[in-house]
């Protein structure tokens, strides 16, 4: 074990009146230790608790819509789910799974929720309708874009067709979307969710 050295810090009075301390050694002792910390949240400006956001472990807002027709279109997450809307707020992407009876093409479009609902303070909103922004991965850089707009997506019959959405939607506080059944004939539709940090 090392031994320790004491000697007058260079700001000291005793210093500064020409008492010269023992020299010290080359190396100085430096105690190192690992700490795991926790970051659960943070105090906001006005003293309120804010709970970080974590990733949800499982899909959420499951639903079924029955019976859609060919051309028809339904909004999920919808009434039949346990959450029939999306908050992305502290979330910065999404999964989308969607389950049809029916293979074939369908469009999913990002769109407004209910005007049930404020946005932050704002009420009513525009309901059902296309999300529109302006985020750096869209074409033109000075006009307002849709924010996810896919008009033909082929999906499977009877099996989970899950997608990746990243930054498009992040913070959108009042998220559903529009899919429209263009399989040709009529399905049903089940979709799931999932919100990453």
């Amino acid at each position: 074990m090392p031994s320790k050295r004491t000697g007058y810090a260079p700001w000291s009075l005793t210093r500064e009146a020409g008492v010269q301390s023992a020299t010290v050694e080359g190396t100085i002792e430096v105690p190192q230790s690992v700490q795991p910390t926790i970051d659960t949240g943070f105090v906001d400006e006005k003293g309120n608790w804010q709970g970080a956001k974590s990733s949800d472990e499982k899909f959420i807002a499951m639903g079924r819509d029955e019976a859609i027709a060919d051309g028809a279109t339904i909004l999920a997450p919808s009434q039949t789910s346990s959450k029939w809307l999306l908050d992305m707020t502290g979330y910065s992407d999404l999964f989308i799974a969607i389950k049809p009876s029916r293979g074939g093409n369908y469009a999913i479009t990002a769109v407004m929720a209910p005007d049930a609902y404020s946005f932050a303070n704002l009420s009513p909103v525009n309901p059902a309708t296309i999300l529109r922004g302006n985020v750096f991965s869209l074409p033109n850089a000075y006009s307002m874009d849709p924010l996810f707009k896919d008009t033909a997506e082929s999906l499977t019959t009877d099996v989970w067709n899950i997608f990746f959405i990243g930054k498009r939607l992040r913070g959108q506080k009042l998220l559903q979307f529009q899919i429209t059944n263009n399989s040709g004939g009529e399905s049903n539709i089940d979709t799931a969710f999932m919100r990453l940090v």
